[in-house]
């Protein structure tokens, strides 16, 4: 299965693709996508959705994953954060890719094992899960493979659970 992971952000949205099979996730790619500062809003949302339209065209994901938006201790970043997110989802929306939303902390807890998990230990967990010889860079590429890791190992347990259930179903011993 081919996933794709996003981390949105107006100046900088994080993407990576990755491919799990029987349990073990690869890395096909990552990169980031950035947008200047002194460009209209609205050239730079088409920006982020043309470019991930391309990359899911390169890639085509079976599904993807998206960060939800943190608003922290910065409550007017939110907005930006939310219409780079925006552009993103209808990209994806467009393709017909399936999307899954995690929050930071959900993301944390699913590749580092606790949602406090800070930004070099979700890098560091990402490069050794990926069986990568160096760190993915920048910081928005390695969160939006974590995020593309959180959905794999996310779906691969929910494939799991509903096999586990459909026997168990048909099994007149339950």
């Amino acid at each position: 299965m081919v996933v794709m992971g996003i981390d949105p952000g107006l100046a900088n949205t994080g993407w990576g693709i990755v491919e799990e099979r029987r349990g073990e996730c690869r890395c096909r790619a990552y990169g980031c996508i950035h947008t200047a500062a002194d460009t209209d809003l609205p050239a730079r949302l088409r920006k982020i959705a043309d470019e991930l339209t391309g990359i899911v065209g390169r890639f085509h994901p079976q599904s993807a994953a998206i960060e939800g938006i943190y608003f922290g201790a910065n409550v007017r970043s939110a907005i930006p954060t939310a219409h780079a997110r925006g552009a993103a989802l209808v990209a994806l929306s467009f393709a017909g890719v399936e999307v899954g939303e995690y929050t930071p902390m959900q993301i944390k807890q699913a590749v580092v094992g606790t949602g406090a998990a800070d930004k070099h230990q979700v890098t560091y967990m990402v490069r050794s899960l990926l069986h990568l010889d160096h760190d993915p860079k920048p910081d928005h590429a390695a969160d939006a493979l974590a995020c593309a890791i959180c959905h794999a190992n996310l779906g691969r347990t929910e494939a799991l659970s509903r096999g586990a259930y459909t026997q168990g179903k048909g099994d007149s011993r339950s």
